[in-house]
């Protein structure tokens, strides 16, 4: 008789569901590929059901896998909520946690302060997660994300960390050989360098609040998905960039960058704790989401 189902079956399962292909949870796993395939044909030898679609260039799951995954989701859950009750009294944090954020957030902001919480929790481990793609919760790719402006999914549990809001600015050599733009139509008529990151249309910059929404369409020739090589090229006179507080605020201070049409209001933008609202929330994850609202916004402000 073949063995029964463990967790280590279950851990294995989330992460290939949670993969693009099985070379990506291969990499996850931290094994090869073969191994991969052998372990998830003998998992579904042992249910007598296929979980994975063969064949086909991205990892896509049956009807059967689907099922699976969700439910183990829960499974997981409940077991981590059982450790959390068990561990409670001792006072430590342990266990991993998985953190999703953007790149520039990620690398200025979101590291450093991974880091102090680490050196305060020795028994815990964090892995950073930076991207400049749009989230993807229902593929339960992490544990919590740090995300800048509404969330993209309503599901989700959000705390705020930190207000923020984009304003659109430009370095003073622009502006003295361009011109300032006098009205948010004008843009349309500047070198615009556009932030292609997350899904969505990336050219439309917003202006205005909930009850009076502005928005104009912006062109130029320099795009980049990488927020600090957008800064860099307005820094160097080459265009109006539309780009969180918290990235250009020193900029703006010294003086190497101007907001231009500050009298016209900016939707906020402010950045989240994002989690799974279906889920248990352990402590150890918990606790991270108030130590980057304590710090988060001594940072930045």
């Amino acid at each position: 008789m073949e063995r029964q189902g463990s967790l280590d079956d279950l851990h294995f399962f989330q992460v290939v569901a949670a993969s693009e292909t099985l070379t990506a949870a291969a990499r996850e796993l931290d094994c090869s590929l073969p191994v991969v395939s052998k372990r998830l044909s003998a998992l579904e030898r042992r249910l007598d059901v296929r979980l994975v679609h063969r064949g086909t260039r991205r990892l896509v799951l049956t009807s059967e896998g689907e099922v699976y995954a969700a439910r183990l989701e829960t499974i997981l859950d409940q077991v981590r909520e059982l450790e959390d009750m068990v561990t409670h009294h001792s006072g430590d944090l342990r266990g991993s946690i998985v953190v999703q954020a953007t790149l520039g957030l990620g690398r200025a902001h979101v590291a450093p302060l991974l880091g102090e919480f680490t050196a305060l929790h020795p028994r815990l481990s964090i892995q950073l997660r930076t991207s400049a793609l749009p989230l993807r919760p229902h593929r339960r790719e992490f544990d919590m994300a740090v995300h800048v402006g509404a969330p993209p999914d309503s599901s989700l549990r959000m705390r705020r960390l930190a207000r923020n809001r984009r304003v659109p600015c430009a370095a003073p050599s622009y502006l003295e050989r361009k011109g300032a733009p006098e009205r948010v139509e004008d843009l349309a008529g500047h070198d615009c360098i556009v932030l292609r990151e997350n899904e969505g249309d990336f050219a439309l910059w917003h202006f205005g609040d909930a009850s009076n929404p502005r928005q104009v369409r912006v062109r130029g020739r320099l795009s980049s998905n990488d927020g600090d090589i957008v800064t860099d090229w307005a820094l160097q006179g080459h265009g109006v960039i539309m780009r969180s507080e918290w990235q250009i605020r020193s900029h703006l201070k010294s003086g190497a960058l101007v907001r231009v049409l500050p009298d016209v209001p900016t939707p906020p933008a402010d950045i989240y704790a994002l989690l799974s609202d279906d889920v248990h929330v352990p402590r150890r994850i918990s606790n991270l989401v108030e130590h980057l609202a304590a710090r988060l916004t001594e940072r930045i402000g």
